[in-house]
């Protein structure tokens, strides 16, 4: 089976029934295949070689679908970007993957002379322009069987790495059919479910959310600006939302910032968390703010398609702090460094196998290597199994920094304010935030002689970093705490 196959079977077992509802705009299952089979023939048309990448910038949710699906029917390799990003974050993501052609709409078109102007692009075509024009309109679904295999790569999604500089996770169609898949199973998604989709598509997690409704024949409910969460609220309400799947910014900004515990959510079935750890504590508020709905606790990567382990709603009170187990289709070891298995409640490395596990990194041997051996992939998290097998994740090896939905490397933004002239030393450190999960900070040193304000570094950082990446705080320090080695200690700069 193939990703774009989902779209084809809900098309012709639920044409008519609405698939997208994005603001005043509602879209059925039969419009949605149109548009996907327009954009895969102006690709086509536009000379696009099976195994291409082509690139989705836009932040109208329809038009990424469409455009999702259209790659993959052509023959192509989906790349999605960020739409918080920058000339210089998206030259980094368009020259390493060579993107051939770039598909944009709405107020990201704000780019796109300076997309036209790159010079692995080959063809800018904006969504709109290609949807309303009739004569891509009727398009048979089967046309492009461009001879794409399962383990053919379907996706790259770009992930920061400890490096500063993002990866390409390499997804094959075999892989996100598998997570998907597993998904619909101890979800239990059926046609009747519906989603408030707030997570970005281009995410791993929202990429996730839209394939496993899309497989289920589900309703997708997309508002992905968390600014009045109120309005968001009562949409579910109106729609007759069955789930809702967040990070824990989103429920912490749900039990903080709205009148959730004013609302009643008769429809409402679940509630799904992965992107970070969420709080005992949190969890708890989220059971009694939303008395009788399943609240999953998820773990996962991008580089497992996403999703690992998951914690049944049943031992959310039980298990506190637990990432569950494994799900469907997937085996999670506890291993040692040397790759034995450690004792109950002894830490090590959390090692994933599956269907779903990557194909590696995008022209990146090395950084493959260090991860994937003998196919299983190291992710990186130390944990522990209790008597029962439930994982408890300790800490990661790495330091990025988890900010609301993002991962954010602090090498990068590091050497970003170290391009300032007046900067000597800088650390960029993630500090504990109720809403966001961690904040962004940077302790600045400066040179002897030279005079740089906090607001002068924040200016340098935005014209330079997407605005996700821009520290929320910079601190002139005299001096960063060392060790006897000279390495900064990060962590006296966190407390």
């Amino acid at each position: 089976m193939l990703v774009q196959d989902y779209l084809i079977h809900s098309a012709a077992a639920h044409g008519e029934k609405i698939a997208v509802v994005h603001g005043n705009v509602r879209v059925p299952y039969s419009r949605l295949l149109t548009c996907a089979g327009q954009v895969a023939a102006r690709l086509t048309d536009q000379d696009l070689i099976p195994g291409d990448r082509v690139a989705i910038l836009t932040d109208e949710p329809v038009h990424y679908i469409a455009s999702y699906f259209g790659i993959l029917q052509a023959g192509g390799i989906v790349v999605g970007l960020n739409t918080q990003t920058s000339e210089r974050s998206l030259d980094t993501v368009l020259s390493d993957c060579g993107a051939s052609q770039v598909l944009i709409s709405g107020r990201c078109r704000t780019y796109g002379k300076y997309i036209r102007s790159h010079p692995s692009v080959r063809a800018l075509t904006d969504i709109e322009t290609l949807l309303a024009d009739s004569s891509y309109r009727l398009v048979p679904d089967n046309q492009f069987n461009r001879g794409t295999e399962p383990r053919d790569i379907a996706q790259i999604i770009y992930t920061s790495g400890t490096t500063g500089q993002p990866k390409g996770v390499m997804l094959s169609h075999a892989n996100l059919v598998a997570n998907t898949n597993s998904i619909l199973e101890y979800m239990h998604l059926t046609d009747r479910d519906s989603i408030m989709a707030v997570l970005p598509f281009f995410y791993s997690y929202g990429s996730s959310v839209m394939l496993s409704h899309i497989a289920a024949g589900g309703k997708m409910v997309v508002n992905q600006s968390f600014l009045y969460p109120n309005v968001i609220l009562q949409q579910m309400i109106e729609e007759q939302v069955t789930g809702l799947s967040g990070v824990p910014s989103t429920f912490a900004i749900l039990l903080h910032r709205s009148a959730a515990r004013d609302f009643s959510f008769p429809h409402l079935r679940y509630l799904t968390q992965a992107g970070a750890a969420m709080s005992p504590k949190l969890a708890g508020r989220l059971a009694e703010v939303f008395p009788g709905v399943d609240i999953y606790i998820m773990y996962g990567q991008t580089e497992a398609a996403p999703r690992l382990s998951y914690l049944p709603p049943a031992y959310l009170l039980k298990k506190p702090g637990s990432i569950g187990k494994a799900i469907p289709g997937v085996t999670l070891e506890v291993l040692r460094e040397d790759g034995c298995t450690v004792g109950i409640r002894e830490v090590g490395e959390i090692v994933a196998s599956g269907e779903n596990i990557m194909a590696g990194y995008w022209q990146r041997p090395e950084e493959t290597k260090a991860v994937l051996r003998n196919g299983k992939l190291w992710t990186g998290d130390l944990a522990y199994a209790d008597e029962d097998g439930f994982l408890y994740i300790v800490s990661r090896k790495s330091d990025l920094i988890k900010c609301g939905s993002h991962r954010i490397a602090p090498k990068e933004i590091e050497e970003i304010i170290h391009e300032v002239e007046a900067v000597h030393e800088v650390a960029v450190v993630g500090v504990e935030d109720e809403i966001l999960g961690e904040n962004i900070h940077a302790f600045v040193v400066l040179k002897p002689g030279h005079a740089a304000s906090e607001k002068d570094i924040v200016r340098y950082c935005r014209r330079n970093l997407p605005a996700f990446k821009v520290p929320h705080k910079v601190i002139m320090r005299d001096e960063l705490p060392k060790t006897s080695s000279g390495k900064i200690k990060k962590g006296d700069l966190q407390s």
